[in-house]
């Protein structure tokens, strides 16, 4: 689609293959337009070997659920049903609501949506002897999950869905060479932006080294900085309108 005018600014997403739309419309509001440049694709997993590894994983006394993607993968391999004792925690607001709309209620989740967040959490403090049910992607929250241990937890991890490597988008990678307006780049996964660096080209890498960050975590300012991005500023929070805001306050 064919615009007469430019926008005030563009966000380059690198979320998943069709997740782009809460980031689309979080930069409408301010003005923005999105290149999304998806690196991979969410694939829920069907087989038996995840569902016997979510099976392990429901009973423990605590739950946790690192987005809704992975509500949503639980939910079509088994049903999700508290049980009595249990705490049933997510990573943020949103994997919260993924859970309530799949019938669990009381769900715990930090203000601050991010692993060092949630591991502030009361329910997530004194873990020795405790089977944590963490439900998740392969390759996801290494950190989260080595902190568990190291807090003595048993971490009983079942890895419902994947993100599956894809080529970056040619429609995004030609228009990013031909930008008619300012661009920053959100970043809110570390895999994401590793994706990015192994596939795109070198000149548009460079290009975008040279455009603004806005990290959804301290870490991910971190990984952006030591990957080469020479400013990188760091958003109040993961939420598509915090990454947003700190967009426009900066092109403002």
């Amino acid at each position: 689609m064919a615009f007469a005018e430019p926008p005030g600014w563009y966000v380059i997403s690198l979320r998943p293959q069709g997740g782009h739309a809460s980031l689309r419309h979080a930069a409408s509001a301010q003005g923005a337009r999105l290149i999304a440049l998806s690196p991979w694709r969410v694939v829920l997993r069907g087989d038996d070997q995840a569902r016997q590894a979510l099976a392990r994983a429901l009973p423990a006394r605590r739950l946790l659920f690192t987005s809704p993607n992975a509500v949503r993968a639980a939910a079509a391999l088994l049903p999700l049903v508290r049980r009595p004792g249990q705490t049933w925690i997510a990573v943020g607001s949103g994997t919260a609501a993924a859970l309530r709309k799949a019938g669990v209620d009381g769900i715990d989740f930090p203000s601050r949506m991010d692993s060092e967040g949630l591991l502030a959490l009361p329910a997530l403090k004194d873990l020795q002897g405790i089977r944590i049910g963490l439900v998740t992607a392969p390759e996801g929250r290494e950190v989260l999950s080595s902190a568990l241990r190291e807090r003595g937890a048993e971490v009983l991890r079942a890895d419902v869905y994947a993100r599956e490597p894809i080529a970056l988008s040619t429609q995004a990678l030609r228009k990013l060479r031909t930008l008619d307006a300012p661009a920053a780049l959100a970043l809110s996964s570390g895999g994401a932006l590793k994706q990015l660096l192994d596939k795109a080209p070198a000149d548009l890498l460079q290009q975008l080294r040279n455009q603004p960050v806005v990290a959804a975590s301290a870490r991910l300012q971190q990984l952006a900085r030591d990957a080469g991005f020479a400013e990188v500023e760091l958003a109040e929070g993961p939420l598509p309108r915090q990454l947003i805001a700190a967009m426009a306050r900066r092109f403002r």
